[in-house]
């Protein structure tokens, strides 16, 4: 690309206002070394005009490409600003192209977060509401294969100045020197920073992991080269982009493919190849073929095929059986991993794991049925017994799992699914005597029987696909929008499927009618939903407050506490305590006490707030669905003043009919015995303004727009203490 032009005008006009070059930074580092950070601290305070070219959120919000950071970059340039290149930018390759975007008009910095692989992996394991979602476990492997591509930055590039950080301290020094850079100011050329012997690749990483390969990553994935990714969201080849938008890598193989993270999971075991001896050649065909059978019958649930060894055998055959047959990577995958630790050492969501268990379906024996047994405590024990003594080779039995179990709160594990496969082993009971024809015959039914359990629990937990959206909601998206054409656009937007209703209606296809239940339109009828392990954060808090430090107040109903990703100036959630209200679906006339509760305990968080900082205006409610457990009211400030608030869907929960109003939901349950429910579609609507109802175009432009915004509140907002504010304020007027 050929170096951009900035025009005559524009340098006279730089010129008479005795403004310096803009500068371009080319921010260098792995996930988690703190990119964002940087140039959030920086553009803060700092009195030149900076412009963030971040490819995560590029694309109205979402992850974009190399090519539009590059537009974006020169745009900003071109009016005079200075520009962090927010990629990763490892590889000198990555960094050519932004380099060659400009001529000596514009001065060229690198700064480097050279720091320690352990640092960068702990941070992006920890960190959540990542803008492109690389966290948790799999962030381990994406640092470390990212690393391996590392070269740090030379002055023969075509860099003005070069600075590497090898420690926070190194950072903030950095921080310090960009923060003063004022618009008339230059800083020194050159190369500022030491480099050490091992920056190319820093060993000490696989220490940290305490395995020679990432937990949960087989080889297949290890082997697999930044060229071969490809980004789902813009199918281009670009390193950095995958990365940063922590897409998986897609394989030949079935491999460690894991994107589908909140789908209904099994993690299950090589059935009977252990101890009981049975051929791996044979098994492997078993295995294959019975997922072969199932795998399209799910729906979107996988099939999670998990062993403990780096080197498993069985993995291997069923690997390479598995891609001769073409069957769907995403659906079903191998696993390496201690199938009792999937999530917290391996970053896998299974709501469901499969125990080989013995004919007694009593814990001991070793292998997985001890550690299964071990890890799930004494509960899985007096579960299994309810359900029953014995199991006959070949069959199965589910066991939900209670929710005091360390399995159910530690890993999101609500099932266990114990299965008896076929013994060639003469030291263990009912031995077959190698007679193969029996053993595989058992070992099918075995399988089936597995998998038909699995099938019956994603029954009863995946919720329904609901398609009265555009009936339900034509009224209320009508009166929100201004025009005409307004109205069309939000009914088209309103009744978009998204890519997990498309797979449910297959799914639903496939396992029948009974799949959950719906009620009407309104209240979205009762069913079950499968929580990920992350979505039982609140319910752990709400049943176990002794064990959190964020709590502000306690009591025999209500636990408060502070949003950990807070969408507003002040944002404060009051957490039912009572058992089987997940959400607001679960909440009948037996609950309008607690509910008269809860609103009161909110209102006077709200009032305390109020009382701290008396320019706030605060709203009181539920979503409709909620993306965590454990029924919470939402005590919120209507400035949305926050780098939490990041996309469309996090702006929609709160200002659509999605978000329901805690005095209406506490008339409805009072008069109907039920709250109204409005569908997830809402959340698609366009960007408006609450207060004016202004259409934006994303989320900075609609950000920019609401911190100056001075027009009344919606009319309905005013009604009925939907909105509280202190005495003496206009809330038509928001002064």
């Amino acid at each position: 690309m050929e170096a951009m032009e900035i025009d005559s005008a524009g340098k006279d006009e730089a010129k008479e206002e005795g403004k310096g070059k803009p500068v371009m930074v080319i921010l260098i580092g792995a996930p988690g070394s703190g990119k964002s950070t940087f140039c959030d601290l920086v553009m803060r305070v700092s009195t030149r005009p900076w412009v963030r070219i971040c490819q995560d959120t590029i694309g109205n919000g979402k992850a974009g490409t190399k090519k539009q950071c590059l537009t974006g970059a020169a745009s900003a340039l071109k009016e005079g600003k200075s520009v962090f290149i927010d990629r990763c930018n490892l590889d000198r390759e990555q960094r050519a192209d932004f380099v060659k975007l400009v001529g000596p008009e514009v001065e060229k910095h690198s700064v480097a977060l050279d720091l320690p692989a352990k640092l960068c992996i702990s941070r992006s394991v920890k960190r959540t509401g990542h803008e492109g979602n690389l966290q948790g476990g799999k962030a381990a492997a994406v640092v470390n294969r990212m690393l391996q591509k590392k070269e740090l930055p030379k002055l023969n590039e075509g860099y003005d100045r070069i600075t590497v950080c090898q420690d926070e301290k190194d950072v903030q020094a950095a921080i310090n020197t960009y923060t003063a850079l004022g618009p008339s100011d230059k800083l020194p050329p050159g190369f500022f920073g030491q480099k050490k012997s091992d920056a190319k690749v820093q060993l000490g990483i696989m220490k940290f992991l305490k395995k020679k390969d990432p937990p949960g990553c087989s080889d297949t994935m290890m082997n697999v080269s930044l060229e071969d990714t490809q980004s789902h969201a813009t199918k281009e080849k670009d390193s950095n982009q995958v990365l940063e938008s922590c897409e998986e890598p897609k394989m030949a193989s079935v491999g460690c493919s894991i994107s589908l993270e909140n789908a209904p999971t099994l993690a299950f075991p090589s059935i009977s190849t252990a101890d009981f001896h049975f051929n791996l050649e044979k098994a492997s065909d078993i295995i294959v073929e019975k997922v072969e059978e199932y795998v399209n019958k799910l729906g979107n649930a996988r099939l999670v095929l998990v062993d403990l060894s780096q080197n498993s055998k069985i993995l291997s055959l069923v690997r390479a059986k598995a891609a001769e047959k073409n069957i769907d990577s995403k659906k079903f995958f191998t696993f390496v991993g201690n199938i009792t630790k999937l999530y917290s050492e391996g970053g896998l969501h299974c709501n469901v794991i499969a125990n080989a268990t013995n004919w007694r379906l009593k814990p001991g024996g070793g292998g997985v049925n001890a550690a299964i047994f071990s890890a799930a405590g004494p509960t899985l024990e007096t579960a299994t017994k309810a359900k029953a003594e014995s199991l006959s080779s070949g069959k199965a039995i589910v066991v939900p799992l209670p929710s005091s179990s360390p399995l159910f709160s530690g890993e999101g594990v609500t099932h266990v699914i114990h299965v008896l496969g076929p013994n060639m082993n003469p030291q263990r009971p009912n031995c077959l005597d190698n007679d193969y024809v029996k053993g595989c015959k058992i070992l099918r039914e075995a399988y089936s029987s597995l998998f038909d359990g699995f099938a019956s629990i994603v029954r009863t937990q995946e919720e329904p696909c609901k398609d009265k959206f555009e009936k339900e909601f034509k009224g209320e998206v009508q009166l929100e929008q201004g025009s005409r054409s307004g109205d069309q656009k939000a009914k088209r937007e309103a009744v978009c499927e998204t890519d997990m209703n498309k797979k449910f209606k297959s799914f639903v296809k496939e396992l029948g009618p009974n799949v959950g239940s719906s009620g009407d339109g309104n209240t979205g009828g009762q069913s079950r939903k499968a929580w990920g392990s992350w979505a039982q954060a609140l319910y752990d808090t709400a049943m176990h407050p002794e064990r959190h430090k964020n709590i502000i107040e306690m009591s025999d109903d209500v636990v408060v506490l502070n949003d950990l990703y807070p969408k507003a100036q002040k944002h404060v959630l009051v957490l039912a305590r009572v058992e089987g209200l997940d959400r607001l679906e679960d909440v009948k006339k037996e609950h309008l006490t607690l509910l008269k509760t809860m609103h009161s305990v909110g209102l006077k968080w709200a009032e305390k707030l109020l009382s701290e900082n008396n320019s706030l205006t605060f709203r009181l409610g539920y979503h409709s669905v909620p993306s965590m457990r454990q029924l919470h009211l939402h005590v919120i400030s209507q400035d949305f003043d926050s780098n939490h608030l990041k996309n469309k869907k996090h702006w929609n929960s709160f200002n659509s009919p999605f978000f329901r109003d805690s005095v209406d939901v506490i008339d409805e349950v009072s008069q109907n015995g039920k709250a109204i429910l409005k569908d997830e579609n809402v959340l698609s609507m366009e960007l408006r303004c609450h207060r004016c109802r202004s259409a934006h175009p994303n989320i900075p432009r609609l950000k920019a727009h609401i911190s100056s915004c001075q027009a009344p509140f919606p009319a309905f907002l005013l009604q009925n203490g939907r909105l509280v504010f202190s005495e003496g304020k206009d809330a038509n007027h928001g002064i």
